[in-house]
């Protein structure tokens, strides 16, 4: 049993990010999910390693995450895999990604990898938790319908359970994460300039200052902002599930009536526009749990007016997509919810200047690791790895002399840079 440890380093070891070592074959390879869909994959096989980290995000292609070069001068193959829409989350259903990255566990251990690691980034150690804790339960047990109401087939599935788990800056979950930075001033969900003055945090009267100057957001506001997010959140909640139940009635009436027009109504996208998306007040008062962080959002240093653009989280989704990711009222994708069903060796890390990932959000999540061996460290960085300080290393190499120590202290590795 180790004791969780916890430390802050300014650096990692002086590491080579994007070379990686000799002895590596690449390949890429097409796999089937338990419901037909298809999924794809890239493998680097280090010669001799008998232990891979599958590396995998919800939302994003993980083909050149800055740790792979790292994973495999550790001295660990590494597998990076998509869901079945890599980059296009409109459809985006947690439990359907559950289906893809079992897939790519079962293509691991059938090629005869004696220890299977699960590496989560951001989001994609939220997706790694879930994924976890469902291949712990009987299967029977397993969650066989996503809060839409639509079948998931996780109990027929074949779920292989990784034998650790790597996390590195994971938030609390998409839905989480929404439940911080979605702005509770818009009254009309039609019209992305509709504002309540009074909640409206990038207005000088409730305390936001000129970028970049901190701003500073009293208790009282705060309160009412936060409980305001928490009802559009509820609000947008009640119509997805009423265009979900709408689809489902089409559904229903194909089954008995075969009719094309059933069909096509079954069919029909039903699509939700979330505005303004991008006003956690933490972005702009770095007295709201602080930490390292520069001031401004993980899309940029100007959230007032990032605010109101096209990019931002949970922008376009179908019904199933908003409450299976985005509703911290209806997703399942939660952290610490999923974290009480990991029990296997687990390395949890933090940037020191996470925007999305904040002090007290880890400390419930690494809280909730029911892990007996539980390791935590802190290290210099921003949520993508940027560097905190111009001329530091980056937080992957930061990271890196963590991870290699980690895994080589549990886990079969082969000898560095291919050698013999």
């Amino acid at each position: 049993m180790s004791p969780l440890a916890v430390d802050r380093l300014g650096a990692g070891r002086d590491v080579d990010t994007a070379a990686p070592p000799a002895g590596v074959t690449t390949s890429t390879h097409q796999l089937t999910a338990a419901d037909g869909a298809k999924v794809e994959g890239v493998l680097h096989a280090l010669d001799a390693a008998t232990t891979v980290v599958t590396v995998m995000h919800p939302r994003q292609s993980m083909t050149h995450h800055p740790m792979i070069p790292l994973f495999l001068q550790a001295g660990v193959s590494v597998w990076t895999q998509g869901t079945r829409s890599p980059n296009n989350d409109i459809a985006l259903v947690h439990e359907q990604a559950l289906l893809d990255a079992a897939a790519g566990h079962v293509f691991l251990r059938d090629l005869g990898f004696a220890s299977v690691l699960s590496f989560g980034h951001s989001g994609g150690g939220t997706l790694s938790a879930f994924y976890i804790e469902q291949a712990a339960l009987e299967p029977e047990t397993r969650i066989d319908v996503t809060p839409a109401g639509r079948p998931v087939p996780l109990p027929g599935t074949r779920m292989p359970l990784p034998d650790g788990a790597i996390f590195l800056a994971p938030h609390p979950g998409q839905g989480q994460v929404l439940r911080h930075c979605i702005d509770p001033s818009v009254t009309d969900e039609t019209d992305p300039m509709s504002v309540d003055p009074a909640l409206d945090m990038y207005a000088a009267r409730n305390g936001f200052a000129p970028p970049p100057e901190p701003s500073r957001y009293s208790a009282d506001f705060l309160a009412a902002y936060r409980a305001a997010q928490g009802e559009r959140i509820a609000r947008i909640d009640a119509r997805a599930t009423e265009l979900a139940a709408d689809a489902a009635r089409a559904r229903a009436r194909f089954s008995r009536s075969g009719d094309p027009a059933d069909r096509r109504a079954a069919l029909a996208p039903r699509i939700l526009t979330t505005y303004r998306t991008d006003a956690d007040p933490a972005y702009v008062d770095p007295s709201i749990d602080p930490n390292d962080r520069h001031y401004g959002s993980l899309f940029g240093r100007r959230p007032d007016l990032i605010n109101y653009g096209l990019v931002g989280f949970g922008r376009l989704t179908t019904p199933d997509s908003w409450l299976s990711t985005w509703s911290a009222h209806h997703t399942n994708a939660d952290f610490v919810r999923c974290a009480a069903g990991v029990h296997v060796p687990t390395l949890y890390l933090e940037f020191s200047g996470d925007q999305a990932a904040r002090p007290e959000a880890g400390a419930r999540m690494v809280a909730a690791v029911a892990a007996t061996d539980t390791t935590r460290h802190v290290v210099r960085g921003q949520h993508f790895g940027q560097p905190v300080a111009e001329g530091e290393p980056t937080g992957y190499v930061a990271a890196s002399a963590h991870v290699g120590h980690w895994i080589a202290a549990r886990f079969p590795t082969a000898p560095p840079h291919g050698e013999r």
